[in-house]
């Protein structure tokens, strides 16, 4: 069964909480919002100096031992990306559909794509830091350079250079997790160069974490290398964005909003009673014709 696009389904009794695993557009009340906020100021001491600037300088390692552990089982593939991003499907007839995912992994996004498109309407690009998760892609049985290509590449490097891709080319690309596992000083710049490689009218397709998210609340003491960044018990880092920090990035590269909404979504474990309030951020945002 198809996942329902977020926003469909209200709770409007306390009482019905446990009804269904998940409730969206959930409002919080100042209360929560100040516990959040409390939460976050204790979890947002500094581990010393040595280990932070181990942390931050060492990110292709702590990436490369990760997929080493977990292989292709960590992910599970994105099938819900044509719902919320309907763009994936709405190909142009007569013309090829070039899509770049950045941060690919083990090819989460690029497999569930072509799965959707069996013919050759759509060429898909991924990339990652990763050479054991590109090894991974190149394994998989629906691999195949005619309809994908994948390759290594650190997108915080200035200058970008994205394979033979070439600039002003791509219609859409996906950023789906992965802007927050990088240095917040990079990036302002690494979205300015990926917005060079989209061609005008092409869109970046985000979707990553949000402040408050209940992943940032689970943080200890000592894991924070810069305020809302932090790193995970593997070494890998995760930052929590807020819709006005994705908005400046986005505009100050010379991209058009079409949309920037949080998605507040209540999670429940119906056997343990427990809720998990989750914050993500979605976004779109077009490159505009040069005579727009």
């Amino acid at each position: 069964m198809a996942r329902p696009q977020f926003g469909n389904r209200f709770l409007k009794d306390e009482n019905d909480v446990f009804q269904h695993n998940a409730w969206d557009n959930v409002e919080w009340g100042a209360e929560q919002e100040a516990e959040a906020r409390e939460a976050v100021t204790k979890n947002s001491s500094r581990p010393d100096e040595a280990l932070r600037q181990d942390l931050l300088e060492n990110s292709a390692a702590q990436w490369e031992k990760f997929y080493g552990i977990h292989n292709n089982r960590f992910f599970k593939d994105r099938h819900w990306l044509f719902t919320e991003f309907p763009e994936l499907k709405a190909i142009p007839q007569g013309e090829q559909f070039r899509v770049l995912e950045i941060g690919c992994g083990v090819g989460n996004t690029i497999f569930p794509i072509i799965e959707h498109c069996p013919d050759d309407s759509i060429y898909v690009y991924g990339c990652d830091f990763s050479s054991t998760a590109i090894d991974i892609v190149r394994s998989h049985d629906l691999y195949d350079e005619k309809r994908c290509h994948a390759f290594i590449c650190d997108i915080t490097s200035d200058p970008l250079a994205l394979s033979s891709i070439p600039k002003n080319s791509l219609d859409i690309i996906t950023a789906i997790f992965v802007i927050s596992a990088i240095n917040p000083d990079k990036m302002a710049q690494t979205i300015k160069n990926l917005a060079e490689y989209l061609k005008p009218g092409g869109t970046i397709l985000f979707r990553d974490y949000g402040r408050y998210d209940l992943a940032q609340l689970r943080f200890k003491s000592g894991r924070c290398l810069s305020e809302n960044f932090y790193a995970r018990g593997d070494g890998t880092k995760v930052y929590f964005f807020t819709p006005q920090e994705l908005d400046k990035l986005m505009s100050d590269a010379g991209l058009k909003k079409v949309q920037n909404l949080v998605d507040r979504r209540l999670q429940v474990n119906r056997g343990k009673k427990l809720k998990m309030y989750r914050v993500w951020i979605q976004c779109k945002y077009r490159k505009p014709h040069s005579d727009s």
